[in-house]
């Protein structure tokens, strides 16, 4: 059983930093993509990051510039550095692990933002 684990959300002033985690448990053969999502109050969950196998990265337009994700040399743990956070950057964020057809999600991590 594959279980992505989120870790290092809390509270930040903004203009602050901090960094995600995400460790995955389990078998990961076959991982296609990594990808961090938030979900603000009343919003919609929204992609934030992607990183997938190959190395290939894209990023929200909202967060270009202030966020990277990067993972470890087996993708088995994967970052989000968050810089110049705003308080618009307010949420849970999730790690999701696409290993084919399946998608895992770990259960979030809040992350606020004070002005």
């Amino acid at each position: 059983q594959v279980q992505p684990v989120e870790s290092g959300g809390g509270l930040v002033q903004a203009g602050g930093s901090l960094r995600l985690s995400c460790a995955a448990s389990g078998s990961i053969l076959g991982y296609t993509a990594m990808h961090w999502y938030r979900q603000a109050p009343g919003k919609q969950r929204e992609l934030v990051a992607t990183m997938t196998n190959t190395g290939n990265i894209n990023y929200a337009d909202s967060v270009k510039g202030r966020f990277t994700i990067s993972g470890d040399s087996a993708h088995r743990t994967v970052y989000l550095q968050m810089n110049s956070l705003k308080p618009e950057d307010t949420a849970v964020y999730y790690c999701n692990l696409r290993i084919g057809v399946a998608a895992y999600w770990g259960q979030g991590t809040q992350v606020t933002v004070s002005s």
